[in-house]
């Protein structure tokens, strides 16, 4: 119980570290004078650092035993590029900091899934990575809000300030965890020491059909996504002149209360409807969100927006890690295959960025929020393309069934 809890707080505290300055960064330099498009370009050359660093990270944590050491050193380095922020100036800097935050912060999300996998084994890993993401969510919600109310009431550095101490938190929640309470051999997808992995090489995965539409279908949900929230922000910021970090802050909070729930509540779905019903949902949710943002930037326009990126965000923050388990249970690859997924998915958002902002510079952010959830159907058609393959594939097990009871 007391790993648990720890395990918890981690997360809780690592919402901070992986996002960064996260959809503040936006609003962050167009305060500078940057334009959307420049924006865009920094945010997309991070992504695309962080697409080539993720499998390897996952390599990475699928071979070492240090996992709580792997952890503290990035949650360090992460930080520490953040906080550069502060003194950089030039476009060079400012793009390296966010390179290496990403890169650093790319290890974050193996590293846990294969702590949580080696401490409650894969019958537990939905239930437990659900709580997980609950407290990631409620961190974020915390942390925004915090920012919100530093950034307006002490200046944009305070946001830094608050970053910092999240990070603080973090080790100490690293180091509370127990080394015994981690089976290494479950940590990676084995049932003990003693197996011998049946796959062994990269290439195996790509035999994965499931595992690969699954990757294809995230990076075309995140082609759309990973814009649009930043956007929206500078949208309505630079339409009516609001108060920069609060709304930012604003816009975070309605998400992540709303992707609380949705974590919550995916392992009880997915013991009814299975990971293929869970999905289908979150890809549905996007287009929708484009459409708002596009008849409703404005202040009210925030609520139905950002609800919806809450229930398609919160569904796949659990769904798709304990798809994963499920898909590479018993390989030796889960990690890794945690890596390859987040890299297809970082694909897609890696290009949102640059896409949006170039949209935005030419045709508008209506037109922008429009294109965006229009590229996002590709999921939708990719997910029903495949039905057949994926349903038993994505159905629920029994035993993670009976855990979730």
């Amino acid at each position: 119980m007391q790993a648990t809890l720890a395990l918890e707080a981690l997360s809780f505290f690592m919402a901070d570290v992986q996002a960064g300055i996260g959809p503040f960064i936006g609003v962050f330099l167009l305060g500078r004078g940057w334009r959307a498009d420049e924006i865009g370009s920094v945010m997309t050359l991070a992504g695309l650092a962080a697409m080539i660093a993720t499998p390897l990270a996952g390599a990475l944590v699928d071979s070492t035993r240090s996992k709580r050491t792997l952890i503290v050193a990035a949650t360090l380095v992460a930080t520490l590029a953040t906080l550069a922020l502060v003194y950089a100036r030039s476009y060079a800097a400012i793009a390296s900091s966010q390179i290496v935050a990403a890169v650093s912060a790319s290890v974050l999300l193996p590293a846990l899934a294969g702590v949580t996998l080696g401490m409650v084994r894969s019958g537990g890993f939905d239930v437990q990575f659900g709580r997980n993401q609950v407290a990631n969510h409620a961190g974020n919600v915390a942390g925004a809000a915090l920012a919100g109310w530093f950034g307006w009431r002490y200046g944009f550095n305070a946001v830094f300030v608050l970053v910092a101490l999240f990070a603080v938190f973090a080790i100490v929640s690293v180091l509370l965890i127990p080394a015994q309470a981690i089976d290494y051999a479950s940590a990676r997808g084995m049932d003990s020491d003693r197996n011998e992995r049946r796959e062994t090489s990269l290439r195996s995965l790509a035999r994965n059909r499931p595992l690969v539409v699954l990757g294809a279908a995230l990076a075309l949900f995140h082609l759309g996504n990973a814009a649009m929230l930043p956007l929206y922000g500078m949208g309505v910021v630079a339409a009516h002149r609001g108060n920069a970090s609060a709304f930012t802050a604003q816009t975070i909070v309605i998400a992540q209360c709303v992707m609380i729930g949705a974590a919550w509540l995916t392992p009880r779905l997915v013991r009814t409807q299975g990971y293929w019903g869970v999905l289908m949902v979150s890809w549905c949710s996007l287009p929708v969100r484009g459409a708002l943002a596009a008849l409703f930037m404005d202040g009210a326009g925030v609520w139905p927006v950002q609800i919806l990126d809450g229930i398609g965000a919160g569904l796949q923050s659990v769904a798709v890690p304990a798809l994963v388990v499920r898909l590479m249970e018993g390989t030796g690859r889960v990690n890794v295959s945690q890596g390859a997924v987040a890299t297809a998915q970082g694909v897609g958002a890696a290009l949102s960025p640059l896409l949006g902002g170039t949209l935005a510079q030419q045709f508008g952010y209506a037109g922008a929020f429009l294109a965006l959830g229009a590229v996002s159907v590709g999921s939708l058609a990719l997910w029903l393309c495949f039905a057949n393959t994926l349903r038993p594939a994505c159905a629920a097990s029994s035993e993670s069934s009976a855990s979730s009871v």
